[in-house]
């Protein structure tokens, strides 16, 4: 966990004044977490982010890394303790990449077997050859490529926190995207505490837990990405996010969270009946589950109307489905790919969790609720992050 409490940044001018980078900022990362400093040029983010290892020490305010003062440690022994990811790279042209890769670990003393098998185990988890490419050097590679190693030479020396600033701004928007989800993939194998600068709205939407919105140094929202969309704290935030924020929230929001539970039959029901239901609530169609609610199937209004016979007898088939932990883009897609304006949600063992709807989703996102907000949906405890 890391914590920043009342963090400062003043800087003298030749007037005698001074100029306030970072103007008390205070927030908490837990642990395992990613928090995605977000801003203009010019906001603080970068600066506070330097100060949280001491490569720009604060006028003021405090920095405590899972409970400890950073105050109290050598600047040098802290920037080892933590990875450090540039926008420039930063590989050493000189060194090989499997150089690159173990600076700190050899600094902190492992031996060169404890080094190599940790840069072939790194290397494999961005999808780069070990065979291949260890013994080369960062002018043979890639930009993407390098950008890869940079990212896992950060990750190399086992540190928990793990600081970002702009990591993936200078690669192509292809390259990026790949990167984005190697990088998302990784952070469920390590759970890292991550802090990142971007000023990309879009990049912070898909990788943040929770995002900091700065401006002119002070920090103006601090909240969970579909938060933010769905209640901009001022005219600036709305403005940063967009004006089509609403679409945005279809990456982060899922289909457990947009479902409704309409009325359900057994296979066994009388059709009379699953028709009587349907005028009662109505409906077109009644999804049938089995006594563990797994869902088999659903009989539309038309099949019911003959009266005669159980729903067994006329089910059809779901010709598609939504699973409860996809996002709405995927949902909408898949609707429209298949002319249907609903879609059944399922759950992870085929249980019926409802149904998804053109009309759900549009009053999910204009109902004020949001995900990360006290009294949110259960199912949207679970961070999910949109992999492209």
């Amino acid at each position: 966990m890391i914590e920043l409490d009342q963090l400062t940044k003043s800087f003298p001018q030749k007037d005698g004044t001074e100029t306030r980078a970072v103007d008390a900022v205070s927030l908490t990362v837990p642990r395992g977490e990613i928090c995605v400093f977000l801003g203009p040029s010019g906001c603080g983010k970068t600066t506070t982010l330097k100060m949280i290892n001491r490569l720009i020490e604060p006028t003021s305010g405090t920095v405590r890394i899972d409970g400890e003062d950073t105050r109290g440690l050598d600047g040098v022994t802290l920037r080892r303790k933590i990875g450090y990811v540039i926008q420039q790279i930063g590989l050493f042209p000189n060194m090989t990449i499997e150089e690159n890769i173990m600076v700190v670990p050899r600094l902190l003393g492992w031996d060169r077997k404890q080094c190599r098998e940790r840069a072939r185990e790194l290397m494999a988890m961005v999808q780069l050859d070990p065979n291949r490419l260890l013994s080369r050097y960062p002018r043979e590679l890639s930009g993407g490529q390098q950008q890869r190693i940079g990212v896992i030479r950060a990750l190399a020396a086992d540190a928990p926190l793990l600081l970002m600033d702009e990591p993936f701004g200078a690669v192509d928007p292809i390259n990026r995207e790949s990167i984005q989800n190697e990088f998302l993939q990784m952070q469920r194998q390590l759970g890292k505490t991550v802090i990142m600068v971007s000023h990309d709205i879009d990049e912070a939407i898909k990788l943040a837990d929770k995002v900091a919105v700065f401006r002119r140094g002070q920090l103006v929202q601090f909240d969970h990405p579909d938060a933010l969309l769905a209640h901009p704290a001022d005219e600036f935030v709305q403005a940063f996010v967009g004006h089509d924020n609403t679409l945005k929230r279809l990456l982060l929001v899922r289909a457990g969270d947009a479902a409704t539970m309409p009325p359900s039959c057994r296979p066994g029901m009388p059709l009379a009946e699953a028709l009587a239901v349907m005028d009662d609530a109505d409906v077109r169609h009644l999804p049938v589950v089995d006594d563990a609610q797994v869902a088999l199937g659903y009989v539309t209004r038309r099949d019911a109307r003959s009266g005669q016979g159980q729903c067994s007898d006329v089910m059809r088939p779901f010709a598609v489905t939504a699973a409860f932990d996809e996002h709405l883009r995927i949902v909408l897609s898949r609707m429209y790919q298949h002319n249907t304006s609903w879609l059944p949600v399922m759950g992870a063992d085929g249980a019926y969790l409802g149904e998804v709807t053109q009309e759900s989703i549009a009053g999910y996102l204009s109902s004020g609720r949001s995900r990360g907000q006290a009294g949110a949906p259960a199912a949207a405890a679970t961070p999910l992050r949109a992999a492209a």
